[in-house]
């Protein structure tokens, strides 16, 4: 009965009214729903329609400014950053000046995606670095290098193996730009932006980070496991070897005896003079005004200062530890030998270290390229041009420079050229006609000539007396230098059509390639072909334009071959005038000269200056080849370059006349030669006294009522007193 009781109150509780007292609200029930809110503004500046925008702000079709392109290139989105460079490059197109109003926070925010984890941004950032660094100033970017190579040295270390790899063609277009901060310290056992790049280098080509100091066997080290695609592999090979040559470079190393743009260095005739100064002085009658550093001159009117030549006394601003340390290193010649030391011995180790990937490198393409059947791969080809040209640079520093080549050196080159010998001439299919191949297999042959010449310079006495043992060449090596030589015969005469279908004229930069080869096949007797390259050399120093980029280099070394027999120091085995073909052949090339004085005119003071010295330096040491004949001819062919008749217009001024009035001693020089000239004829007899007595009125005629004129009175004079 309770239970029923019980239900009954609780059913009526339902309808009941509950009564309320004063003062209190209603209860709330206890399955009521909260219906309030609270609201939150949000405050977009930027967007307000209440704020007045610059409009005189450049921006993008998008309506993108400079800052809004670079807040973005922040964002997590690939697609977002890829928009903003290539806004980026429409913004500063058409306002360029905003480059070097932001340049640093550009380059900050640029160099923070180099190793970005999307190979899209990457890619883009590249073509707009490929873009934006060949229009911006060295000066401009300079101080902003060491931001880019933070950001793309920590990139070669990424653990993703496409980050490494593009971080590579980064390096690759920064050394293009600014190679100096970037190979700063690459020799240096400390830390510095060159070693952490060149360790980076090593690491993706997997030969070691660190490999045990300046002796001992290479320690590999590098975590890289990766196999890189053939692609890769050459993007990283062609960056290292820029790489070398802007360190080499920087060091004033072998890569400036290859600028056509410079006097010819004829460094491979070293080792046949009994002591560096000999061969010094040799070169030194070779050295243009041009090219002559400025004299320092010294001001007797002025008091001495108490502190000489110290830079540190002559500061007013306080120097740092750093730079007292620097100006305190020792200098000098005994400086700059110890320098060049460790810099053979590094590049020696360097060298040991990376022979195994070179060797690799050459029996993984070689036989896919050079196959008679071969398709030809760019990819394989450049490959091979790639590790080829990282051998020059190595082994053509450590053997051209040093005093005592290392034997592990040599033994290391002649392995290298060992594989690629049964492939030389390497030559292209019938079939090719894709211009870089045939480049490319141009550079490789030259290449192959460079670095047989440097085996041969080491391993064969150059001279005609050498005491003590000389390292006997091996059959191998003789057949080399035999290859080496039909090549380069074939080459000088424009035979050589196996890379290109087309002979072609050659290049200044090939011309300079060959130089070592020619000097070390003509001055050994490991080949019997060595008339015959001499033949090919000359014949082309005759026929070569006067206009051509090769005809001073050509000038040049022909002009060093004469005059070695006059040098007391000499000791090498080539000699001028060794046979009767050859003697012809000179005296040919000498007699030629005049002509290309005159064709060459006042357009290239330098050519004229090379031919004027040489011409001076062998009638002054009275070479064996300067006969009666060979004055003669010289004095009749000289004569137009004073004056010459024409037809119509008469007696006519020569390009003598055309030399500006800024270079007297180019004027002088000729009259020096001139007056030379005249005192060995005077010695020859009367049989050549009609071509000098033409040349003795022509220059008369050119000189009176000049400044000229009293220099030339006393010239002459003085040589015929003593003829």
């Amino acid at each position: 009965m309770p239970k029923s009781s019980k239900k009954r109150k609780d059913k009526a509780a339902d309808f009941a009214k509950a009564k309320l007292k004063l003062g209190k609200e209603k209860k709330a029930p206890s399955n009521v729903i909260d219906t309030s809110f609270k609201a939150r503004s949000i405050a977009l500046p930027t967007q307000s329609i209440a704020v007045n925008k610059d409009e005189s702000t450049p921006t993008t079709k998008r309506k993108l400014t400079l800052d809004d392109l670079l807040s973005q290139m922040k964002h997590y989105s690939p697609s977002v950053k890829k928009e903003a460079l290539l806004g980026l490059t429409e913004l500063l197109e058409a306002h360029w000046n905003l480059v070097r109003q932001n340049l640093s926070q550009l380059m900050n925010q640029l160099a923070r995606i180099i190793g970005d984890e999307d190979a899209g941004v990457r890619k883009q950032l590249l073509t707009f670095f490929s873009w934006m660094l060949p229009r911006i100033s060295k000066e401009d970017l300079l101080p902003h290098a060491s931001t880019l190579m933070l950001f793309t040295a920590s990139a070669q270390t990424h653990i993703f193996p496409e980050i490494r790899i593009d971080a590579v063609r980064f390096l690759a277009l920064f050394l293009e730009y600014i190679p100096e901060p970037l190979v700063e310290g690459w020799t240096s056992t400390g830390s510095s932006h060159g070693k952490r790049i060149l360790e980076g280098y090593l690491g993706n080509m997997n030969a070691g980070t660190k490999y045990g100091g300046s002796e001992g066997p290479a320690k590999a080290t590098s975590t890289s496991s990766v196999i890189l695609s053939p692609a890769s592999k050459l993007a990283v090979l062609q960056s290292f070897s820029a790489f070398l040559r802007a360190g080499l470079s920087n060091k004033d190393s072998s890569i400036t005896r290859t600028d056509p743009e410079r006097p010819l260095q004829a460094w491979f005739m070293s080792k046949s003079f009994l002591t560096p100064k000999a061969f010094e002085d040799f070169e030194s009658i070779f050295i243009t005004s041009s090219s002559r550093s400025t004299a320092k001159s010294l001001d007797w009117d002025r008091p001495e200062e108490t502190y000489g030549n110290y830079r540190l006394a002559e500061m007013d601003v306080p120097w740092t530890m750093q730079e007292v340390e620097e100006i305190s290193m020792p200098s000098g010649s005994s400086s700059e030998s110890s320098s060049e030391k460790s810099l053979s011995i590094f590049l020696s180790h360097l060298s040991h270290t990376l022979h195994p990937l070179l060797i690799s490198t050459i029996l993984d393409c070689a036989p896919s390229v050079f196959s008679p059947d071969a398709k030809g791969s760019e990819t394989e080809a450049s490959m091979m041009v790639a590790v080829s040209q990282i051998a020059s640079l190595l082994y053509g520093t450590v053997l051209g420079d040093a005093e005592a080549a290392p034997t592990h050196s040599l033994s290391e080159l002649e392995t290298l050229l060992g594989y690629m010998a049964p492939y030389f001439p390497f030559t292209l299919s019938s079939k090719s006609r894709d211009m870089k191949l045939v480049q490319s297999f141009q550079d490789l042959n030259l290449i192959y000539c460079e670095l047989t010449s440097l085996l041969v310079l080491r391993l064969t006495p150059t001279t005609s007396i050498k005491p003590g043992r000389s390292l006997k060449p091996s059959n191998t090596l003789t057949m080399q230098v035999s290859a080496v030589s039909g090549y380069i015969t074939e080459f000088l005469r424009g035979q050589n059509t196996s890379t290109s279908q087309i002979p072609h004229s050659i290049q200044a930069n090939a011309y300079l390639a060959l130089l070592p080869s020619v000097w070390a096949i003509i001055n050994t007797d490991l080949s019997s072909h060595t008339s015959d390259v001499l033949q090919a050399l000359l014949d082309h120093a005759n026929k070569t334009s006067s206009k051509s980029s090769t005809k001073r280099i050509a000038i040049e070394f022909v002009a060093r071959l004469l005059l070695l027999d006059t040098e007391a120091q000499y000791r090498g085995i080539f000699r001028a005038g060794s046979t009767d073909q050859a003697r012809q052949h000179f005296e040919s090339w000498i007699i030629n000269l005049p002509q290309v004085l005159w064709e060459t005119g006042s357009s290239d003071p330098m050519t004229t200056e090379v031919i004027l010295r040489f011409l001076l330096r062998l009638l002054q040491r009275r070479s064996s080849l300067v006969q009666s004949q060979v004055i003669s001819a010289l004095a009749l062919r000289l004569v137009p370059y004073f004056s010459f008749t024409h037809p119509v217009r008469g007696q006519l001024p020569g390009p003598y006349c055309k030399i500006p009035a800024t270079r007297t001693y180019l004027r002088r020089l000729c009259l020096d030669v001139v007056a030379t000239l005249l005192g060995c004829g005077g010695r020859c007899g009367a049989d050549i006294s009609e071509a000098c007595g033409g040349l003795l009125n022509a220059v008369g005629s050119v000189v009176a009522d000049t400044v000229e004129e009293g220099y030339w009175a006393h010239v002459y004079m003085a040589v015929s007193s003593t003829s």
